[in-house]
């Protein structure tokens, strides 16, 4: 009886431990999304800066270790991001969320952990390019991920002429 209420008690500890550290994840990840909310979008005709950590990319005001090239196009603005919005569809694991006629919005997940990135296109009115954002809302180190994405989105759209 003494062994049965003690593996009843083992067991339970196990459970208890497991519900406290996916209570920690979840708050953890949950306030990860809201400082990340808070830093999307166009703000006076620029996308955000990336913080100091090497998990973001982007094409306006980036320093030498966040910036990339905006992508350009020959084509209409509503077809360049009629284009972009067909080629999101098929990047993996990659969900649009939010759009405008100057702004694209989307959400691309990890394949193991399920790490959300932001991936943010921007098209301004007076120019031919489209500006680019994609960070992760947690960790430091996203192993080059987000750069990765978003040269894979500018090759696919090389490769549609737009």
């Amino acid at each position: 009886m003494y062994c049965m209420l003690n593996a009843i008690a083992k067991k339970f500890r196990q459970v208890l431990k497991l519900v406290i550290f996916v209570t920690l994840i979840s708050n953890f990840m949950f306030l990860g999304a809201s400082w990340a909310a808070a830093n999307l979008g166009v703000n006076n005709g620029y996308l955000a800066a990336c913080p100091a950590s090497p998990n973001c990319v982007v094409s306006q005001n980036g320093d030498s270790k966040h910036t990339i090239d905006p992508i350009t196009y020959h084509l209409d603005r509503e077809q360049a991001r009629q284009i972009l919005l067909k080629v999101l569809t098929v990047v993996p694991r990659t969900e649009v969320v939010e759009q405008t006629d100057n702004y694209i919005h989307a959400l691309s997940k990890s394949r193991i952990f399920k790490f959300v990135d932001d991936v943010e296109f921007y098209f301004p009115n007076n120019e031919s390019v489209i500006h680019m954002r994609s960070a992760a809302r947690l960790g430091d180190s996203d192993f080059g991920v987000n750069r990765r994405r978003l040269e894979q989105i500018r090759l696919a759209l090389k490769d549609l002429n737009i």
